[in-house]
């Protein structure tokens, strides 16, 4: 793959990224990772870095999407701060560890992570299982440990942690609007964790392209910020006029295929 195809590839990239995040209300992550590994093997980078390449792009990735998504659920009133502050100062030491543990896996198992966790987020939309709401009021430890958890899973798969943090909040008694809105918002701490300690631990590794900061690819994570921003907005669009149940079984579908892909080649 030339430089000029790889760009448009990340181009495409985040266009599609954007618009699955605007459809389902989900990261493009999950996207992202998969689609940058298969792209990192066609341009023949080793599989020992490829998916830890992935996702620390993706992770900074997430950096520059999230302060969109945060202006605007905090100009509706939808982020609880008060939730937030607790739960982000364990996110961002949950996904600096969790930044280390990728770090230390082989590029095999850290792909076969990643397809377990795409097959199980499938299963998730298919069935449409979410958490029991209560109305029990959470202690800022509880808050804490539960981000620090949901940190260091996100820095190992490299995603903004939404598919994790909208169902705790759910679960705890927050409004959807309102879980949505602070998960959106622990995406940014996730993300600016993640992504710094990608570039220092992958800083110097052997078989990192031209244009690589440790375990993240400057030209795509470029080629996907620009697109994927203004594609959010046209996938939350086609949101109210497409049929939701059966875009979320073919979504569905296609993370079946990733994940099986990934378990395969793992």
């Amino acid at each position: 793959m030339g430089i000029l195809e790889a760009l448009a590839f990340y181009l495409g990239l985040g266009a599609v990224a954007g618009t699955l995040a605007g459809l389902f209300g989900i990261g493009g992550g999950l996207i992202i990772v998969p689609a940058l590994v298969f792209a990192f093997d066609w341009q023949g980078i080793s599989g020992n870095i490829s998916a830890h390449l992935a996702v620390g792009t993706s992770l900074a990735t997430v950096v520059f999407t999230s302060l969109s998504s945060i202006r605007t659920h905090h100009g509706k009133g939808a982020v609880r701060w008060d939730l937030f502050r607790p739960m982000a100062a364990g996110i961002l030491l949950g996904a600096a560890l969790g930044a280390v543990t990728a770090g230390l896996l082989s590029g095999e198992m850290l792909q076969g992570i990643i397809g377990v966790f795409v097959l199980l987020v499938a299963a998730k939309m298919v069935t449409g299982w979410s958490p029991m709401a209560s109305d029990r009021q959470p202690a800022k430890a509880e808050l804490g440990g539960v981000g620090g958890g949901i940190g260091w899973l996100s820095a190992i798969v490299g995603i903004g942690g939404g598919t994790l943090t909208v169902p705790y909040l759910t679960w705890v008694g927050v409004r959807m609007q309102h879980a949505v809105g602070t998960s959106a918002a622990c995406g940014l701490p996730i993300a600016v964790s993640g992504a710094l300690t990608n570039m220092a631990v992958g800083w110097g590794r052997e078989g990192l392209p031209a244009y690589s900061v440790g375990f993240v690819f400057l030209p795509a994570l470029l080629g996907i910020v620009l697109m994927s921003v203004p594609f959010a907005r046209v996938g939350a669009l086609l949101a109210h006029r497409l049929d939701e149940r059966w875009l979320k079984r073919l979504f569905a579908l296609l993370l079946v295929v990733i994940g099986v892909r990934f378990l395969i080649s793992g």
